[in-house]
C-alpha cells in the first residue's frame, strides 16, 4: 500500500441540481498524488456525474474543486485538460482509419489547436514519446495496424495512451474493464497500477475482483452521496454497502 499522503485534487461539498434533483449532493474526494481511487455503487448514484463535474462537462451547482491548490470549478473544460487532468469515457473514442501510431501521435500536446496542426512536426522527441507509450499499453506490435480492427481490449488501452501522450497528472477512467476478457482485465490492472506509478487515476468500476487489483482506496456512492470509504476490505465488510449494493 502507498503511503504518500499528498493530495493533487480535493473536491469538498461538491453539488448539482437537474430540476430540483440532486444528483451529486455535499460530495468530498480527496486524491492522494500517485493512488488508485475507485468509485463505485449502484446504477444512477452519480459516480460518473462526479467525473463530469471534475473535468468541466457539466457546471457544479456547489462546492469547490481544487487541483494542486487551484480552484477549477468554473474553469472551461479544454482548460481544465491543459492544466493536468485527462478523462477517459465509457466508449472508446480513436480516430478507427488511423493506425496506433497515428492516433498516439495526434494525441501529443505539440499538435493541438490550428495554429498547433499547421506547425506539427514529427521529432525523435515525439517519436520516442510514442513508442514508449505504447510498450506502456502493450501495443507495440500493433503501431502499424488501424484502430478500428482492434479488439475491444486493445482499443480502451489506445485510449488510455492517448491519454498518456497528453501527460496529464490525473487520470479519470469510466468503467475501463466493461466487455473485457479475464485475460485483458488483467492486463489493464497491470497498466493502471504502472500508470499509479507516476501519475493519480481515479476510476469508476463495478467489477468488484477488479477493484480489489487496482484499489489504494475506495469510495461507496449512493444516491449522489459518500456511503463510505476506506480500503476494498473495509467497504466491503460495511453492513450499509452490502445492503444497497454489493448485496444485489
Amino acid at each position: 500500500m502507498k503511503t504518500d499522503n499528498e493530495d493533487v485534487l480535493v473536491v469538498e461539498d461538491l453539488g448539482v441540481s437537474f430540476d430540483g434533483f440532486k444528483a451529486v449532493d455535499g460530495f468530498n474526494f480527496y486524491l492522494a498524488k500517485n493512488h488508485v481511487h475507485v468509485i463505485i455503487g449502484p446504477n444512477g448514484a452519480g459516480k460518473t456525474t462526479v467525473l463530469d463535474l471534475i473535468c468541466g462537462k457539466t457546471k457544479a451547482t456547489s462546492g469547490s474543486v481544487k487541483f494542486k491548490g487551484k480552484e477549477l470549478r468554473k474553469q472551461q473544460e479544454f482548460k481544465i485538460v491543459r492544466a493536468g487532468i485527462g478523462r477517459k469515457f465509457q466508449t472508446p473514442s480513436t480516430y478507427e482509419n488511423l493506425t496506433v501510431f497515428e492516433n498516439l501521435e495526434l494525441s501529443h500536446p505539440a499538435g493541438r489547436g490550428v495554429f498547433g496542426c499547421l506547425t506539427f512536426r514529427r521529432t525523435p522527441e515525439i517519436l520516442e514519446r510514442c513508442h514508449s507509450v505504447a510498450r506502456q499499453i502493450g501495443l507495440s506490435d500493433k503501431m502499424n495496424t488501424e484502430a478500428g480492427i482492434l479488439s475491444h481490449g486493445q482499443k480502451q488501452w489506445l485510449e488510455i495512451g492517448m491519454l498518456l501522450m497528453q501527460d496529464p497528472e490525473i487520470i479519470m477512467l469510466d468503467e475501463p474493464v466493461a466487455g473485457m476478457s479475464v485475460r485483458e482485465r488483467a492486463q489493464t490492472a497491470e497498466l493502471i497500477r504502472s500508470i499509479s506509478d507516476h501519475r493519480s487515476v481515479i476510476v469508476i468500476e463495478h467489477d468488484m475482483e477488479f477493484v480489489r487489483e487496482i484499489a489504494d482506496r475506495v469510495t461507496v456512492m449512493h444516491m449522489g452521496k459518500i456511503l463510505a470509504e476506506g480500503s476494498m476490505d473495509t467497504v466491503s465488510k460495511d453492513p450499509k454497502v452490502i445492503e444497497v449494493y454489493i448485496g444485489h
